[in-house]
């Protein structure tokens, strides 16, 4: 199907497509939406920004029946946020419909949420702990529901939550349809997977093209300049409409945040030390674009879709250089454009080699006063060609060996033969010249 149109979707679904300007779907939205359609289970492997939540979740809403007043879906995300985000996407699809849908996510009242469930919704989102805890009380009934999406599943299983999502998938029907979406498939998730399902479709998008197209890829030194006051030159050079800082550790984000407030900037922060209403609260001030800075710890670049992010600094480089991916993957999304700024020092020199290695195109830049400007690359004295003199030099070392018995004056008779050497070697170039 190249337009949205093209699909036998029920009219409410195909109004609510149109009202979200959605025309053409994206490439995973067309291999996911008909294996869902179908019923045949699917590993969907996508980076950030590809459209992967409208790929199970349109097809999803037009499988919904409901006159049976039973639980048909379970769609899981590891965090609090992205939960929200999806049923929040959700909602926009259903909206004026009778199909009953609930989001049941951890740091809420267990008791509220049991007492949402005294009718069973068609589809419920939420976080696998919660979900977990609300059949373990007998609330929520999934036996009667033969879908189950697992969003971010290797997020999840770095999370500890695919112990949560068996306990409840084995109640599930044995019949159940699965359908797993995630940027990786590591090793460790295949025994889950093998479990669940048998010869699943295997959909991998843009394997070849790690980070979304239209980003621009700064790299700049550090030098010897302490590196909070560094990112303080680089935000003068730059008037984001929202920008990400990441930093790699909580206590990090605090400390560079409660720099840049004492310096003038009004910066939020995402990290796990935050309670849930004070997430909760960050997030509404984010959207309503109270903010122009977010420090973040990569929290933020798996498990939360932030709109209208323009700029992405890496205050450090990831510690697991894959998430140097999904950090700059939250900028540069529906077709829009975006910048990555990464600053480095020499000992990061290793890891930016192996971050290039991956795809990345660093343009090697500087900021001083707010202005940028182009530097040499960083390999530049490293692939010099060899002048006249170092070849002299060599060559000269090369000739005059460290004596095996070494007698006093050794070092200076070594010096005279190679300079005896070299007089002569300039000697014969000269002469070709």
């Amino acid at each position: 199907m190249s337009k949205y149109t093209d699909y036998d979707f029920q009219p409410f679904l195909q109004n609510a497509i149109s009202k979200l300007g959605f025309t053409e779907p994206t490439p995973i939205q067309k291999e996911m939406i008909p294996l869902i359609l179908k019923g045949k289970s699917a590993i969907g492997q996508a980076h950030t920004g590809t459209g992967k939540t409208h790929s199970f979740l349109i097809p999803i809403v037009e499988r919904i029946i409901t006159g049976k007043t039973e639980l048909q879906a379970i769609i899981t995300s590891p965090t609090r946020e992205l939960a929200s985000q999806i049923f929040e996407e959700l909602s926009k699809l259903t909206e004026g419909t009778d199909i009953q849908s609930k989001l049941f996510i951890g740091g809420t009242d267990k008791q509220r949420s049991i007492d949402k469930l005294k009718s069973q919704p068609h589809i419920v989102v939420g976080t696998p702990g919660r979900i977990r805890d609300l059949v373990k009380e007998n609330a929520l009934l999934v036996h009667t529901a033969p879908i189950l999406v697992v969003d971010e599943a290797d997020l999840a299983f770095d999370m500890g939550f695919i112990e949560d999502i068996d306990a409840f998938a084995g109640k599930m029907p044995d019949s159940l349809e699965m359908f797993v979406f995630s940027a990786t498939i590591p090793e460790r998730l295949q025994p889950f997977l093998k479990k669940y399902m048998e010869s699943p479709v295997h959909i991998n998008i843009g394997e070849k093209r790690p980070v979304a197209e239209g980003i621009v890829f700064n790299l700049v030194p550090v030098r010897s300049k302490s590196k909070k006051k560094r990112l303080v030159e680089v935000l003068n050079g730059i008037n984001p409409y929202l920008a990400i800082i990441f930093a790699n550790t909580r206590k990090n984000a605090d400390d560079v945040a409660n720099y840049l407030a004492e310096a003038g900037y009004r910066v939020g922060r995402i990290h796990g030390d935050l309670a849930p209403r004070e997430r909760t609260r960050m997030m509404k001030q984010v959207r309503d674009l109270e903010y122009q800075y977010i420090v973040a710890t990569d929290l933020a670049a798996r498990g939360i879709d932030i709109q209208g992010v323009s700029h992405v600094i890496n205050y450090e480089l990831p510690e697991d250089l894959e998430f140097f991916i999904h950090r700059v993957g939250r900028t540069a999304r529906a077709g829009l454009e975006g910048t990555a700024i990464t600053l480095y020092e020499p000992t990061d020199e290793d890891a930016i080699i192996r971050i290039e290695k991956m795809g990345i195109p660093f343009v090697h830049v500087d900021v001083v006063d707010g202005e940028w400007s182009s530097l040499k690359e960083r390999h530049t004295r490293k692939n010099r060609k060899k002048t006249t003199e170092d070849e002299i030099d060599a060559k000269a070392k090369s000739m005059v060996r460290k004596p095996k018995k070494v007698k006093p004056g050794y070092k200076r008779n070594m010096k005279w033969e190679m300079d005896k050497i070299k007089k002569r070697e300039r000697r014969i170039k000269n002469r070709k010249k």
